[in-house]
């Protein structure tokens, strides 16, 4: 604001100058100048406006915790209906725990046709137990019951939906719900068991 007042200062004083000694004086020079000035400045605004810009850009992609959640939307695909003979009040009871999870539900369910046949009692030689063969520390993770079968169910349901979050792709989430997160991890897909690649193919389909 001081300069510009110093420049129209300047010029009345000019102006002045001219009437008392009777001549024309010039202002223009004075005029471009301030015009001068002002595009000057509007330059540098653009171009300190572009550069923080730039570097508030790149600051952002290089920071982790300012980017948006990624969000995984379960996909359409969930492979074969769930054909299985069983019809009794848990095929009911897993169908509810998938939808509250968000799960396909005829793949949870093929799930627990294969990994207990329905029987609530059910516990493999390597301590699995229940309808969906909660590990005991999987289930004390998932804060579960492994022998109440409404929170086996439940408990199974979230397990293979937080693997489903982490790798986005049910075939590899069943492989993780077999093997372990830590076998798809160190191969870098569904890892070269039998069991599992057996596994995957009967539930999954292929």
């Amino acid at each position: 604001m001081y300069r510009r007042s110093g420049r129209a200062l300047r010029v009345a004083v000019l102006m002045t100058a001219g009437m008392v000694l009777g001549t024309t004086v010039d202002v223009r020079p004075v005029q471009a100048e301030t015009t001068v000035s002002s595009k000057s400045r509007a330059r540098l605004f653009s171009t300190q406006t572009r550069l923080l810009d730039s570097r508030a850009s790149s600051q952002y992609a290089a920071s982790v915790r300012l980017q948006p959640p990624t969000i995984r939307t379960p996909s359409k695909t969930s492979g074969p209906a769930y054909v299985g003979k069983y019809n009794g009040p848990y095929l009911s009871m897993a169908k509810a725990a998938a939808r509250r999870h968000g799960i396909p539900e005829d793949l949870f369910a093929r799930l627990v046709q294969q990994e207990s046949g329905w029987n609530s009692g059910a516990r493999s030689h390597k301590g699995a137990m229940g309808l969906a063969q909660l590990m005991p520390a999987t289930a004390r993770k998932l804060g579960v019951d492994p022998n109440d079968p409404h929170q086996n169910l439940d408990g199974g349901a979230r397990y293979l939906k937080a693997m489903y979050d982490r790798y986005g792709s049910w075939k590899l989430a069943l492989a993780a719900y077999n093997a372990g997160p830590g076998a798809v991890d160190k191969h870098g897909g569904v890892p070269p068991y039998r069991e599992t690649r057996n596994y995957v193919k009967v539930i999954w389909g292929s």
